[in-house]
Parts: C-alpha cells; structure tokens; sequence
C-alpha cells in the first residue's frame, strides 16, 4: 500500500508543480514575490486548518523537537521559495528550470549526511541519468550563448536551486517528525505571517488585495496547484527516501514541454526529444527498483 500511496503523491507533486509553475511566473511579475508567497501560504493554511486543528495544541507543548524541525524547515524554505521567486522574475522559465535541477543533489547529500539514508549503485545512475534527461530536455539553441549564463536570473537560481534543496529535506524531515498535513500546515503558517508583516511594514495590503480582486482564475489557480503538489510532496518523503521523492517528483519539468508540443505545436529539436526519453525511462526505472 505504501508504494502505491507514495508514488499517487509523488504523482501529485509533479502534476501540481508542472502546472504550477506557469501561474506562478504570470504572478510574480504582475504583483510581486511578496505577494504571491503570502497568497499561496495563506490559502494553504486556511485550507489545511480543519485537518489539524485537533493536533495544534500538542504541537505548542515543545515536549519534543518536532516544533523546531518544522520552524527550521519553515525558515529555509522561505528563503528557497523567495529565491525561486525572484529567479523566475529576473530570469526565463526555460532557462532557470535546467539549473533547479540541482535540488536532487543537495536534497540526496543531506538525506545521507543527516538521515543516513543510502542509495544504492543502480540508484544513483538512474537518478544521473534523469538529471540528465531534465537538463536536455530544458536546453535550447539559446542555451548555448554565454551572455546567457551571466544574467543576474541565472545565479539567483543556482541560489535557489541549493537552498530548495535543503528545504525539500528539512520538509521531509518535519513531515516524518510530524506528518506531511501537519508539516505543509506549519510552514504555510510561518510563511504567510512573515509575508503579511512585510507587507503591512511596506504598506503594501491594500495594493495586494485589488491585484487578488483583478487576477482571481490564475491566483485561485496558483494556490490549489502549489499547495496540492507541496502537499504531495510531504506525503511521499513521509514514507519513502528523500532522495528519491526529490528525483521523481523533478520530473514535472516534463509537463511543460508536453503541453508546447501537444497544445502550442512547438518544435523540440532532437536532443529534447532524446532528453524526455530518457527521463521517462529513468524516472520508471528509479520506481521499479526502488518501490
């Protein structure tokens, strides 16, 4: 039953985040990094307080040190999320999404370093081989032009990329202490109140509030999406290794390619063609001898 459960979440996450990703850009532009983290964290803890509530008393009794593990994850992953944020502000979509793949590695290093969570031979090459996969099928010809890899979106992504990754494991970390619902609860809890007393601070609510009233379908849209896949994504590293949640769950860079092909009729040159082949085969492969 795990297996099917972990990779229904996992399933989740890619579908949540492969869609996600689009509103999320529309809106970091239109109103801002700020804004946009307080609107998804705000609706997450709304949405997920009736599914907790019962369990919120005992969490603030600080008789063990899952309250510090969430409030460490929480802290990380609102820098990792601000970060993302801002890359996608500055950068394209196509060209910071190759170098969040990095979040696989640093996600890995710390399950092994912390959790002591091994993977073995088969399963390093298969997640090798999926990085690749999701690195080829994000490169086009303009990837190839160094200005490219000196614009300010790139390094912040990088940036992004290694910090997500910690807070990937600390949000599977907390997620085990506790439980996926009360993790995600937790960190969209901490989020939203720091966002809204930056925006109260910078007098920024009221301007927010007409952006929500101006961009309700992408905003609505956004929330579910984020939300559902971090969700998901809690869900699944509950119950099995980080490492390979991480891997798996990456492979949601594919949907965006998908739907050019399939919707926009965009032309993939053969190398990408290669690259979503390849990360197919390995993310199938990585489930089979993993699960």
């Amino acid at each position: 039953m795990s297996i099917s459960l972990t990779l229904f979440f996992t399933f989740i996450a890619i579908v949540g985040w492969g869609f996600g990703d689009f509103f999320i850009q529309k809106m970091v532009r239109k109103i801002g990094n700020w804004e946009t983290l307080f609107l998804i964290t705000a609706f997450g803890a709304i949405a997920l307080s009736p599914f907790v509530i019962k369990d919120i008393p005992e969490l603030f009794t600080f008789n063990s040190s899952t309250f510090f593990i969430m409030l460490g994850a929480s802290v990380i992953l609102l820098f990792a999320a601000l970060f993302e944020f801002e890359s996608l502000k500055q950068g394209k979509l196509a060209i910071v999404e190759p170098i969040w793949s990095l979040e696989i590695i640093a996600s890995t290093i710390l399950a092994f370093l912390i959790l002591n969570e091994i993977i073995n031979f088969k399963q390093v090459l298969l997640i090798g081989f999926l990085i690749i996969g999701l690195i080829l099928i994000s490169l086009k010809s303009y990837h190839f032009d160094k200005k490219i890899w000196l614009e300010k979106g790139v390094f912040i992504a990088v940036l992004a990329a290694i910090t997500m990754g910690a807070a990937n494991f600390f949000v599977g970390f907390g997620a085990r202490a506790s439980d996926g619902i009360m993790m995600i609860w937790f960190l969209n809890c901490f989020m939203a109140l720091t966002c809204l007393i930056y925006l109260v601070y910078n007098k920024k609510i009221g301007i927010m509030f007409r952006q929500l009233k101006e961009n309700k379908k992408p905003i609505i849209g956004m929330c579910i999406l984020d939300n559902a896949a971090w969700l998901g994504f809690a869900l699944a590293m509950a119950i099995a290794p980080i490492g390979i949640t991480v891997a798996l769950s990456e492979s949601y860079i594919i949907i965006p390619v998908l739907l050019g092909i399939y919707i926009n009729k965009e032309y993939i040159r053969f190398h990408q063609k290669f690259g979503i082949i390849l990360a197919i085969i390995s993310a199938i492969m990585l489930a089979i001898v993993t699960y």
